[in-house]
């Protein structure tokens, strides 16, 4: 069948070749040229904008976006229906926040254009595997939709779903999202606690004895028979033999809005979600160089109990000049104390 593909970002423009290759009529548009060419390669034909690709198609029409959540979605979610007719399907495969489909799919409504909100999952790995979607529509329009569903899925019989009306598929997407967000924690606090064991008690001679675990070599083994294989645990397995020991990556760690709905749901539907609240938050943590609430904290352990509190370089005001004098500040009740100077 014949389909417009808007957005060749990675997964677009994978999600193209796979479908040309289904044997569907692929039109495809995009802000620059090079992946358009690159579908047009495979089997795509490419389109100068997107009224010229809506022009190109067969009616019924079916207009596929495939595009970074938010304004830009927006702006061609209107665009599109400028040239969309009565009958026509716009699907919607970005990470949107379900709340926002349902206003766009009202728009749609009032042009007589059928909404698919679609959830997409399958990163870079979905050309040759399938991907994973769920999508919420009307009957009429699912079933116009499904032979490309098929296409795009790991099979036509497994991996895809008509999860309920417009606005299920990214409510469904979202907490598949969350609940990765609590996955990839285990898994990242479980590993850690691996690379942070050294110590194994002593020998016959009363020698201690200090190994590393192979984090390459537990991770591989866990693949194959274990209660957490998996294959977020595939990845973690080739990203520690590409980077070995990670040094080189920084733990610095994004979030693109699914953990944060996700928890804000929950909290509006009053169901519990400790793991994925916490996993947001561990998160945010990473990405706060400064700590202020750690600073605050060990502040407080100085108080309350005299613990040391160590300095850093970043510390303002009067305490810079300890700090940089001393290896140690110790916050006590009435004042600070430095101990063990640094060499000048």
């Amino acid at each position: 069948m014949d389909i417009g593909i808007v957005g060749l970002g990675r997964m677009g423009l994978n999600m193209a070749i796979r479908l040309s290759r289904g044997g569907h009529r692929v039109l495809v548009s995009n802000r620059s040229q090079g992946p358009i060419d690159t579908a047009v390669e495979a089997g795509a034909e490419g389109t100068e904008s997107v009224g010229d690709l809506i022009g190109k198609l067969e009616s019924p029409r079916v207009v596929w976006l495939m595009l970074p959540a938010g304004q830009v979605t927006d702006d061609h979610v209107d665009e599109a229906l400028e040239y969309l007719e009565d009958g026509d399907i716009l699907v919607e495969g970005g990470n949107t926040r379900w709340t926002d489909t349902l206003a766009r799919a009202e728009r749609a409504r009032g042009r007589g254009v059928h909404y698919v909100d679609a959830g997409v999952s399958g990163g870079v790995w979905g050309l040759e595997n399938g991907y994973s979607i769920m999508f919420g529509a009307s009957d009429h329009a699912a079933e116009r939709i499904t032979p490309v569903i098929q296409t795009l899925a790991p099979s036509p019989e497994a991996g895809w779903g008509h999860v309920g009306p417009t606005g299920a598929g990214h409510f469904t997407k979202m907490v598949h999202n969350g609940i990765e967000y609590g996955m990839m924690q285990a898994f990242a606090e479980g590993f850690a606690i691996l690379d942070a064991k050294k110590d194994w008690g002593t020998n016959e001679a009363g020698d201690e004895i200090t190994a590393d675990l192979d984090l390459g070599q537990i991770a591989s083994l866990w693949r194959e028979g274990s209660v957490v294989q998996s294959w977020l645990l595939d990845l973690i397995a080739e990203a520690l033999v590409e980077r070995p020991g990670l040094k080189a990556v920084a733990p610095h760690v994004p979030d693109s809005g699914e953990g944060r709905w996700t928890v804000e749901a929950a909290i509006d539907l009053g169901v519990p979600a400790t793991v994925i609240a916490a996993s947001l938050f561990a998160r945010f943590s990473s990405r706060d160089e400064t700590q202020f609430a750690s600073r605050v904290l060990s502040a407080m352990r100085g108080q309350f109990g005299g613990h040391p509190v160590k300095g850093d370089s970043g510390v303002d005001g009067e305490y810079a000049d300890q700090i940089s004098d001393a290896g140690t500040v110790e916050i006590i009740p009435g004042g600070v104390r430095t101990e063990g100077a640094a060499s000048r």
